[in-house]
């Protein structure tokens, strides 16, 4: 065997196990966050519920129709398993509001940002 296939292996074998323990780590920093990820997005909602008592346009099934409709628009072909509502930016008057929703699809996560005006909810930013 020469020299440059044992190299060769070698840095194939020292990129693996970082891949792997690259995952591995994720995975572990994954599962320390979830509760407080579970809570931030218990907060989201209730300050949803709390702009909705205050503002009539603060219509969730509305809102998660408009980000829908972006994501298809966006990203065809693709179906979200959920979306999720992660921040209420409810500001005084209509055009400073904003929602800000995560949409799932396994491990990759969009980000929709959803302003509001006089005619509605319009995607603002998707990333």
């Amino acid at each position: 065997m020469s020299t440059l296939a044992i190299v060769l292996i070698a840095l194939g074998a020292a990129v693996l196990l970082l891949v792997i323990g690259g995952f591995l780590g994720a995975r572990r920093r994954d599962r320390r966050r979830a509760p407080a990820y579970a809570a931030h997005l218990h907060q989201a909602d209730q300050a949803l519920e709390q702009a909705r008592a205050s503002d009539r346009g603060w219509d969730r099934d509305v809102m998660e129709r408009v980000v829908r409709e972006t994501l298809a628009r966006e990203h065809p072909g693709v179906d979200f398993d959920r979306i999720e509502l992660v921040l209420v930016d409810d500001r005084p008057g209509v055009e400073e509001d904003r929602a800000h929703f995560e949409a799932v699809d396994g491990e990759r996560r969009i980000r929709v940002v959803m302003a509001r005006d006089d005619q509605g909810w319009t995607p603002e930013h998707v990333a």
